[in-house]
């Protein structure tokens, strides 16, 4: 398993957070929502690829490391 930063389960986390959101959502309020969701996504696969350049890491290892460790936490981001 890959080592994973903080910084990346935060970004991963305010995506689920984003996504979780789009529940429920309609029209200008859900391409809003989207709008959130995609930036924050954007956001952490740059930084996914930065941190698997900058650690030597396969990138797919640092991806699934933290989405692992986000969507296997206690907490539900969509609370």
């Amino acid at each position: 398993m890959a080592d994973i930063s903080d910084e990346l389960i935060k970004l991963e986390r305010s995506c689920e957070e984003a996504r979780a959101k789009l529940a429920g959502l309609a029209d200008d309020a859900y391409q809003a929502q989207w709008r959130s969701w995609y930036e924050a996504a954007v956001a952490f696969q740059a930084a996914v690829t930065e941190y698997a350049k900058d650690t030597g890491q396969p990138r797919h290892e640092v991806e699934q490391a933290v989405k692992k460790a986000v969507r296997h936490a206690d907490e539900d981001p969509a609370q």
